[in-house]
């Protein structure tokens, strides 16, 4: 290995970036003290895009050790700043998901806790490739804006009790720097990378609980279970590490959630579940997740009676307005539909998410690279579940669009998108199973 170390600016760097891809390149671990180094001169610009992309490829081949992850987690959160919620007089308990077609639960359960006296800091992002973005979906509301400052953050939680926006540039800069790179070079699917990006925001945000909501199947970033298994065990042990209390529920991405897929479609069947109704699937995880979040925060109290009595609905509104958009406002809607429909009749054995998001994606719901615009009217329409009876003819889907052109390819995602078979198919629990440890007392 070199022997002379990296200049910049006149100051000898104490480590050598080709040494530590070297290093991982054998699959030897990474000191605290190396690992450290790497962000922060990454950061500063002392290493140079195309060496920390050697560095992330060598991760996703040899992978990492639980300290390695840890020390990599907590080097990307002295990044940038540290949010602290101690003083709002409420607990606050976050949620994350590694996203999914038709994952739309933020939207009901943020305002859902809200109303319970939970306080729920929900820094969400946006859309790309096949699965959706919160913040998509919110801006689709005409005048709703994703973007405030701390101040404004900290006054909604506090009079509301939740808010949804965008993480401000100050939270984990390096991840972002980090994320960029490795969106473009192939290295997005690796469990330390994927843990320490999503665990160091979360860590650096303050809250006193999380609840993860860890994707498999079809639709999902890690198709399968055993993946999303190791992602979810390895986030919730960074949680403990820290000691922020953290929950993983393993959930089943198989088949599209609920029945609207698209930002604005996924906006209206939200609110039909904070008005006491919506798909069974969508309240069956709404509910789920938040008895996880009532929990971390120390609350006894059944969070259903919510969805139905209107204390959710106006804590939504008053979400809504109070990030300037008009919850009263109609939502786009496409000017071009097309119906796909069944051509055999049977039991219906699968409805492929992952092909759902894709059609959803190439009419325009999402986007291809980061900056792409996204139509908010375009989507997906999934009226049959998996078990569903159907005839040959009956309606399928109803693809929706309004830019000239992206029809047929969203059309041929979906055309073998549902399988028709004799028998009813073995019932899939929507939640497999629940990861937990108990924090550090370090």
């Amino acid at each position: 290995m070199s022997s002379e170390r990296p200049v910049r600016d006149g100051t000898v760097e104490p480590y050598d970036v080709v040494d530590l891809i070297a290093k991982k390149r054998f699959a030897e671990a990474l000191d605290p003290g190396e690992i450290a180094w790497l962000i922060d001169a990454f950061t500063r610009g002392a290493v140079a895009p195309e060496q920390m992309s050697a560095l992330l490829m060598a991760i996703v081949i040899q992978g990492m050790r639980r300290e390695e992850i840890r020390d990599l987690t907590a080097a990307m959160i002295a990044s940038g700043e540290r949010m602290d919620f101690s003083g709002l007089g409420r607990p606050a308990i976050d949620k994350h998901s590694t996203g999914g077609v038709g994952d739309k639960i933020t939207l009901p359960l943020v305002p859902l806790l809200a109303s319970l006296g939970v306080a729920v800091p929900q820094l969400s992002g946006r859309g790309l490739g096949h699965t959706g973005g919160t913040l998509d979906k919110l801006e689709s509301i005409p005048g709703w804006r994703a973007a405030l400052s701390n101040a404004e953050m900290e006054d909604m939680l506090r009079e509301i009790g939740g808010v949804i926006c965008a993480a401000g540039s100050g939270l984990a800069p390096a991840d972002r720097a980090m994320y960029a790179l490795r969106d473009v070079t192939g290295t997005v699917a690796s469990v330390p990378l994927i843990a320490s990006s999503i665990m160091s925001k979360k860590i650096a945000e303050g809250a006193d609980g999380l609840v993860l909501d860890v994707k498999f199947g079809s639709g999902a970033f890690l198709p399968a279970l055993e993946d999303a298994r190791e992602l979810a065990t390895t986030m919730v042990r960074l949680g403990a590490d820290s000691g922020l209390r953290t929950v993983a529920l393993l959930t089943d991405m198989e088949a599209p959630l609920g029945r609207a897929v698209g930002n604005a479609n996924e906006v209206r069947e939200s609110v039909e579940v904070l008005a006491g109704g919506g798909p069974a699937d969508v309240i069956e995880l709404t509910l789920a997740l938040a008895r996880e979040m009532l929990d971390l925060a120390g609350f006894d109290v059944d969070p259903g009676p919510a969805l139905s009595d209107g204390r959710a609905m106006d804590a939504w509104r008053r979400m809504i307005a109070a990030q300037d958009g008009d919850p009263d406002a109609p939502l786009p809607v496409a000017r071009e539909t097309e119906t796909v429909r069944a051509t055999a009749t049977g039991i219906v054995q699968r409805v492929d998410a992952r092909a759902v998001g894709v059609a959803a994606w190439r009419l325009g719901a999402g986007r291809a690279k980061p900056g792409d615009p996204v139509d908010h009217a375009a989507g997906v329409e999934v009226l049959v579940k998996p078990g569903d009876r159907v005839r040959a003819g009956d309606p399928l889907f109803i693809a929706a669009c309004d830019v000239a052109g992206r029809m047929e390819r969203g059309m041929e995602a979906l055309s073998g998108a549902v399988e028709i078979g004799g028998a009813a198919p073995a019932p899939r629990p929507l939640v497999a199973d629940r990861v937990y440890a108990p924090p550090s007392r370090s």
